[in-house]
């Protein structure tokens, strides 16, 4: 027998050893790349979140000055097509209306060509005007100037409270020209609407831009310019509250680096000689945005990083779109640390606790592996006698090991033993998972399920007569309510079909009582569309009335379409019924009309009445319809009352007698409720039906036998 040589290594410091250094590296390796990963995921984070503040933010000063824009151009449109509408004071009402249209505008005026001067503006009730604090209580004024050849022009002033009430005059003599104001000559520059540059507003002693737009005479010759005001501070107010995060700074600044607006709302503007004067971003008392600008490239626009006293951080600089009439940038810095913090800390735990985890298992091991070692020597003695056919005795070892132990029994048989481990392989577990990796297949099966449909009255009429982008808020919000209300009762929404929705109860999960659940939803959705047309109706709006079908019947649900697009639905003569119903309505001048079907399985909790027998295609014999005005034990405000009950009696009695065809007694019992419920839909058609059938009836009565 060969002997094993004394050279070799020992099993337990290997252990230790192939431990320390398997172990080690990819702990090292995992540190560093979950390090490095967190690092490249903050910073391509920040640069996400950069991008869409940017597309955010020049969407939303875009939207800022859009609206502005609109009013200015569409009051210019009027001095064009009303020439003398601006050569008197009736028309500062609508200059008022421009003012109150939104909180950034602080004035709207008309300049002339001859110098005529007219103007909507808020005040500020701590600075003076014509030499005098206004009178208190004063919110907005009215100020005009009228020029004529050979006459001092006097400013006049009238003082206005939040309700525009009048609370003062004043007038002084003025050399004030609004032909010599920069917003005059850059509306006359451009020949279209403009944004002005930066200017002092002559009377608020406030800085700002100017929209303005001229408008012209039919000779073509120029009638005067169109304008409102906005202050520089609307727009810093915007990007305080737009910050990305706690350390972001962002600026709006000019073609020159002028700071129009900043984040932290410093006042960054002056006034010299009466021009405005901005401060360059490089000059602010703020190190961080002058260097970040200062480094900033040269040949493209876009995203950069830089490091500043040992952090970085990363900065963008994008110029408005240039339909935007302004060359301004929006230049913003963040620092990474604020998106890295987190991951940071997470990192050092990580080191701490995996440190900590590798010297405790390094003692396990050193433990565990003498355990091991012992008998496993020892059997390597066994191994190497069998390797040189020593025929050696049955081995004994004392291990606490059971698998070293059956090792020792088994190593002759070590090539069965392998295979035999194939056994231990677990096969439930391998069929489930090839069970999950099936797709998804097309098909499905009957079920009875409750069908329901429901649209807008009149829809077509109204989005003839309604402007669209009202009409859609308002059927937004309808379908919410209806989606809500299907939701809450457990039911699951089908589609939408224009105005109209489909939904259906019982599937995919089975529910009970999903007829009582589908009719519950219709009653939900009918009090809050009552609730918002009452709403809709106090501000003259036409209502939005609903018309809900229901129908319980075996259906096929399940996934139909094609192997490349599903939908999960229902399909059968049952819909078709539920949609049926839905129109009825329309000829019983009803809200929420049922089936039979749906009053036999849940009748017990419905309040219903019966309205006729109607024939529905596909089926040989007429099915009774019902109409639903309430539930019990649902909420209060679904518990029929007095009233409601006595109606659905009385309409009980006259439909029972219309079933036994005794004609003249059904007319009497629907003219009865009619009596008291003078505008009754149902007993309405009813009785006019009967009416005209009554002629028919007596005569068929008086012919011989």
């Amino acid at each position: 027998m060969t002997s094993l040589s004394t050279k070799n290594l020992r099993l337990r410091p290997v252990i230790l050893t192939l431990f320390v250094v398997l172990t080690l590296p990819v702990f090292l390796t995992i540190v560093a790349v979950n390090y490095v990963s967190n690092q490249e995921a903050a910073h391509s984070y920040a640069e996400r979140l950069l991008v869409r503040f940017n597309n955010e933010a020049i969407d939303n000063i875009e939207q800022l000055f859009e609206p502005i824009k609109s009013l200015v151009r569409s009051a210019a449109a009027l001095g064009t097509v009303e020439p003398d509408f601006y050569s008197s004071n009736r028309s500062i009402p609508y200059l008022s209306s421009i003012l109150e249209h939104s909180d950034v505008i602080i004035s709207a005026y008309i300049g002339l060509e001859n110098g005529t001067f007219r103007q909507a503006r808020q005040i500020d009730p701590d600075v003076q005007v014509q030499g005098n604090l206004p009178p208190a209580g004063t919110r907005y004024a009215d100020r005009w100037i009228e020029r004529e050849p050979g006459i001092v022009p006097v400013d006049h002033y009238k003082f206005l409270d939040p309700e525009r009430r009048e609370l003062g005059r004043s007038e002084a003599e003025t050399s004030y020209d609004p032909r010599g104001r920069l917003w005059y000559e850059t509306a006359l520059a451009s020949g279209e609407l403009s944004v002005s540059d930066v200017d002092v507003f002559a009377v608020l002693d406030l800085v700002g831009f100017t929209v303005g737009a001229p408008f012209y005479g039919r000779d073509g010759t120029v009638r005067g310019v169109a304008a409102a005001d906005i202050t520089l501070d609307g727009l810093s107010d915007y990007l305080a509250e737009s910050v990305i995060s706690p350390g972001t700074l962002s600026f709006i600044l000019d073609h020159q680096g002028g700071v129009i607006a900043n984040s932290q709302q410093q006042k960054t503007y002056g006034s010299r000689a009466g021009r405005p004067e901005l401060q360059h971003i490089a000059s602010l008392d703020n190190t961080l945005a002058s260097i970040a600008f200062g480094v900033r490239p040269r040949d493209r626009e876009g995203m950069y990083s830089f490091e500043h006293e040992g952090r970085e951080y990363v900065a963008s600089l994008t110029t408005l779109p240039a339909s935007f009439g302004k060359a301004w940038q929006l230049f913003v810095v963040t620092p990474l640390s604020d998106f890295t913090g987190a991951l940071e800390e997470q990192n050092r735990q990580l080191f701490i606790f995996g440190l900590i985890a590798i010297v405790a298992q390094i003692i396990i091991i050193y433990v565990l592996s003498g355990v091991i070692s012992a008998p496993l020597e020892r059997l390597a003695v066994k191994v190497m006698k069998i390797k040189d056919l020593d025929v050696a005795s049955p081995l004994s070892l004392q291990t606490p090991i059971r698998e070293v132990a059956l090792l020792g029994r088994a190593i002759d048989t070590l090539d069965t033993t392998v295979k035999s481990f194939a056994s231990f392989v677990p096969i439930g577990l391998v069929r489930q998972l090839l069970e999950t990796d099936q797709k998804m297949e097309l098909g499905g099966h009957n079920r009875f399920l409750t069908i329901f449909f429901s649209d807008i009255e009149g829809f077509s009429t109204l989005s003839e007569s309604q402007p669209s982008k009202q009409l859609l808020e308002r059927v937004s919000i309808y379908l919410e309510t209806v989606t809500k209300a299907i939701k809450l009762e457990r039911g699951t929404v089908d589609k939408f079909i224009g105005d109209g929705v489909m939904a259906f109860w019982g599937a995919p999960a089975v529910l009970d009582d999903h007829a009582m659940h589908s009719c519950f939803a219709a009653l939900r959705i009918k009090h809050d569309m009552d609730v918002l047309n009452a709403g809709w109706r106090a501000q003259q709006l036409p209502p939005l009335n609903i018309r809900v079908g229901i129908h319980s019947d075996a259906v096929l649900v399940g996934n139909i379409g094609s192997t490349d697009r599903m939908n999960y639905t229902v399909m059968g003569d049952g819909v078709n019924i539920a949609a049926r119903l839905e129109g009825i309505n329309k000829d019983y001048g009803t809200r929420i009309c049922i089936s039979h079907t749906v009053f036999k399985e849940a009748g017990d909790r419905l309040c219903v009445r019966p309205i006729d027998e109607v024939a529905v295609k596909g089926r040989r014999t007429k099915i009774p319809i019902y109409e639903l005005l309430g539930a019990y034990d649902l909420a209060p405000e679904f518990e029929p009352d007095e009233k409601t009950l006595r109606l659905c009696r009385m309409t009980r009695e006259a439909y029972d007698l219309l079933v036994a065809e005794d004609l003249p007694g059904a007319l009497a019992r629907y003219r009865a409720i009619l009596a008291d419920y003078p505008d009754d839909s149902v007993a309405t058609v009813m009785a006019r039906r009967l009416a005209a059938a009554e002629p028919e009836t007596e005569t068929a009565s008086h012919e011989p036998d």
